[in-house]
């Protein structure tokens, strides 16, 4: 079983990694949210797995439900909330570099934004 990393809004597992991807399951708590964020050096594909809420890319904001996808491209401002339920995503991370230090946030209700070249 993949080990649990545990954030203020759930926690997340990588399932899968491989040469250009890297496969997450996130769980958002119920009505959490991660930050308003982005990534320059990869791209993201969502498919919800369970529970309910909203996801957001550039602006846009979509239902999230079972079955529901999202595409973030490279350099897309997104968020995911979770509803009244826990939220589970499946995430596809695509592209040559996959870290946690690629995550640029713009917004974030656990006071982790630090002020950078991209968002002053």
């Amino acid at each position: 079983m993949a080990e649990r990393v545990h954030r203020p809004w759930g926690w997340f597992e990588t399932l899968a990694t491989g040469p250009g991807y890297l496969v997450k399951r996130l769980r958002l708590t119920a009505h959490q949210r991660i930050s308003l964020q982005r990534h320059q050096q990869r791209s993201e594909h969502w498919v919800v797995a369970a529970g309910e809420g909203v996801m957001e890319v550039d602006g846009a904001c979509i239902a999230a439900a079972p079955g529901v996808t999202l595409l973030v491209p490279r350099g897309g401002l997104h968020r995911a909330t979770a509803g009244a339920t826990d939220l589970e995503i499946i995430e596809v991370q695509l592209g040559e570099e996959l870290r946690e230090e690629d995550i640029e946030r713009f917004d974030d209700d656990y006071g982790r934004v630090v002020k950078s070249r991209f968002n002053l």
